[in-house]
């Protein structure tokens, strides 16, 4: 639940639109309640200008952690992926739909929580200042977390995965989340479908 702000991140958007200055009043966003057990707001990192955001769901436990996103098995998954997509690390920037670990703990365990449709909207600022600066040519949306901000609760990346959508001035290509690779029962056709996605996007730019 939203308690701390009835605009969620909107008033800590700072006036200045770059990334080191959305990176700092990030770092104090209080739009939702998620802050108060995460260790750190997770920013988006990559290039000012990168012809690629890739967007997935929120920080997980090792992000959490570490300060950066996609460093968990999910991340090795996808630098795999990028790189077989023929798509350059130095040309994507890299981001969560929700900037803060969203867990229940369970032992000394912190178990992975899908954020709510309040909490997603709450952290949307963040996304727009972030389409806003880097202004790339595609958007690679990573899960359903992901595809409800960008395109819309309607939105199913079973159904429309591997197309080409209009998202403002850039197209939108999504895929499953690189962890759902991890979970399913047959990974290889799992990574395979993935792939076949990331190539999708590439060919896209």
């Amino acid at each position: 639940m939203v308690k701390d702000g009835n605009n969620g991140a909107a008033s800590f958007v700072p006036d200045r639109l770059d990334l080191a200055s959305l990176r700092t009043a990030a770092a104090g966003c209080r739009g939702c309640d998620l802050y108060r057990d995460a260790t750190r707001t997770v920013f988006g990192e990559g290039p000012e200008r990168a012809r690629f955001m890739l967007v997935g769901e929120q920080p997980g436990d090792q992000e959490d952690r570490r300060g950066h996103p996609f460093v968990g098995p999910a991340g090795r998954v996808l630098d795999r992926g990028l790189e077989e997509a023929g798509i350059a690390r130095d040309e994507v920037y890299l981001t969560n739909a929700v900037k803060h670990f969203s867990f229940t703990p369970r032992g000394k365990r912190r178990i992975h929580q899908k954020p709510t449709a309040a909490e997603i909207d709450a952290c949307h600022p963040w996304l727009d200042a972030e389409l806003a600066v880097v202004r790339p040519e595609v958007v690679v949306v990573l899960g359903a977390t992901a595809a409800r901000a960008l395109l819309g609760p309607s939105f199913r990346v079973t159904r429309h995965r591997g197309e080409a959508v209009p998202l403002g001035e850039a197209v939108a290509v999504a895929t499953v989340h690189p962890s759902a690779v991890l979970r399913a029962p047959d990974r290889d056709a799992a990574y395979a479908d993935f792939l076949a996605d990331l190539k999708a996007a590439a060919h896209a730019a």
